[in-house]
């Protein structure tokens, strides 16, 4: 199916793997709303909603930007609803907006803690919650996480546990929501990368170990969206994908393409199980995590 007319709700995407996604779906004819709090520039990462809207629209889609903190429930109710007025409805709800900290127990403050959660887990919830009533009446309707595989393995919780209880909240949701709305005919999903993705926010994170020499670029979970989304909604839900698995599916043989610098290995990505299938690039891959 293309993503033609669809018309999308997206959180977050002024910058990085939000906005590829949201170009992604606009080179196929999407309508795509762009809720994210960056209405100013930020002084350290670049780009807002108007800027992010502008690529859309050279990409060939339709774009609305919208300033919204996924935080409050009145501002997501507001940017729904106008994104509802704007194109008629809503076909496809994308969780994108995350708050990363990799910091232990000690470490983290509860101001950062609650960020984490409010943004991730909470946020996800709220966003699907806003868009529900408008996905039942949507055409092939689909709601899409950013989270992880829910692969419980001590290891990740050990490190930087409220980071990782943020990001499985949002895997949970998937695996709840895509049972209780298939009555619905609405697929719930999750998407995770297999390597490091090198965003500028990512590149912010506090540490020396986040190299983009390293990471693949986001075209690669952006591709792996767009083949997502374009599925039969009700026989696609629950699903935990990997991008390069299933731009494999997808027929893509060329992975080079995504890779920052081919010369360097490729840093595996937080929250992987340890029964992965192999990557189809064949690339080399280091795990800085244990």
């Amino acid at each position: 199916m293309s993503l033609k007319g669809k018309r999308i709700f997206i959180s977050g995407a002024s910058r990085g793997i939000g906005l590829e996604i949201a170009k992604a779906c606009a080179r196929q004819g999407a309508m795509v709303a762009i809720a994210a709090k960056t209405a100013e520039p930020h002084p350290k990462l670049p780009g807002t909603i108007y800027t992010a809207a502008k690529e859309i629209e050279e990409a060939g889609g339709v774009a609305l930007p919208l300033v919204c903190d996924i935080r409050f429930e009145d501002a997501v109710n507001e940017a729904v609803a106008a994104a509802v007025a704007k194109f008629g409805g809503l076909d496809i709800c994308i969780n994108n907006a995350s708050a990363i900290n990799l910091a232990g127990t000690s470490d983290l403050t509860m101001k950062q803690y609650d960020l984490m959660h409010q943004i991730n887990g909470r946020g996800a919830f709220l966003v699907t919650k806003a868009c529900l009533p408008h996905l039942k009446e949507g055409n092939n309707p689909h709601v899409l996480n950013l989270s992880p595989p829910l692969a419980m393995q001590p290891k990740w919780f050990s490190q930087f546990p409220a980071y990782a209880a943020a990001k499985y909240n949002m895997s949970l949701w998937v695996l709840g929501m895509a049972e209780e709305f298939k009555k619905h005919g609405i697929a719930v999903n999750a998407l995770w990368p297999r390597s490091y993705v090198s965003t500028a926010m990512s590149s912010a994170v506090p540490g020396d170990f986040l190299q983009e020499k390293n990471g693949r670029w986001p075209t690669i979970m952006a591709d792996a969206a767009s083949h997502i989304l374009s599925k039969p909604a009700t026989e696609f839900t629950g699903n935990f994908c990997i991008d390069d698995l299933t731009l494999q599916e997808a027929g893509v043989t060329d992975f080079e393409q995504y890779r920052c610098d081919p010369s360097e290995p490729l840093m595996m990505d937080l929250f992987l199980p340890d029964d992965l299938a192999p990557s189809p690039g064949g690339e080399e891959f280091m795990n800085v995590f244990g």
